[in-house]
C-alpha cells in the first residue's frame, strides 16, 4: 500500500478507491469480491468476497468519520458472513473504531487507498450456519452472473426475472 499522509477528505480517497485497493488485496490473496451486494434482511454490502472454500468476507468501508458514526446498520451484516471488517481510506485514524460499539474483538480492519490495502487487524470467524452458507453462495454466485449477462448485453436488463 502506498504511504499516504493526511487524511483521506484531503487526498480525495473516494470508496470507490478503498473497494479498488481492497479488491487488489483480496486477489492477492485468492478471495473474488463483488461490489454492492443486497442481503435477504434488506441492507446491502459495500463488498462482499468469498475465499476458495467458500467463507464469505463482508466489508464495510469508511471513507470519514463522519460516514463512520452515521453508520448504524453495519450489525446487520454479521449474521451474513465468516468474517466481518472494516475497510478505512488511508489517514484516517483507526482508533476511532476502538469502542466497544464497533467490535473490536471480532470485527477485522484493513486500511486501503487505491492503490492497495493492508489487513491491520484479522477478523474474527463466525463460522456461519452450513444451511445459510448454501444459500448465500448460490444466492451471491448468481448475482454476479446476472451482472456480468448484463455487462455483456445491457439489453438484458430491462426483461430480467428474478427467480
Amino acid at each position: 500500500m502506498v504511504g499516504l499522509v493526511g487524511t483521506s477528505a484531503e487526498m480525495g480517497i473516494t470508496a470507490a478507491d478503498v473497494a479498488r485497493g481492497v479488491c487488489r488485496l483480496f486477489a492477492q490473496a485468492g478471495l473474488v469480491a463483488i461490489p454492492e451486494v443486497p442481503l435477504p434482511n434488506g441492507r446491502r454490502t459495500d463488498l462482499t468476497a468469498i475465499d476458495a472454500k467458500g467463507n464469505i468476507t463482508i466489508v464495510e468501508i469508511k471513507v470519514s468519520r463522519a460516514d463512520l458514526h452515521g453508520d448504524g446498520k453495519w450489525p446487520d451484516y454479521c449474521d451474513w458472513c465468516d468474517r466481518f471488517y472494516w475497510a478505512l481510506a488511508s489517514g484516517l485514524d483507526p482508533a476511532i473504531l476502538d469502542t466497544a460499539d464497533y467490535r473490536p474483538a471480532t470485527s477485522g480492519l484493513i486500511i486501503a487507498d487505491r492503490y492497495g490495502a493492508a489487513v491491520v487487524r484479522e477478523a474474527a470467524s463466525c463460522n456461519l450456519a452450513p444451511a445459510r452458507r448454501k444459500a448465500e453462495l448460490l444466492r451471491i454466485g448468481r448475482l454476479a452472473m446476472r451482472r456480468s449477462m448484463v455487462a455483456a448485453d445491457p439489453e438484458l436488463a430491462a426483461g430480467w426475472v428474478d427467480g
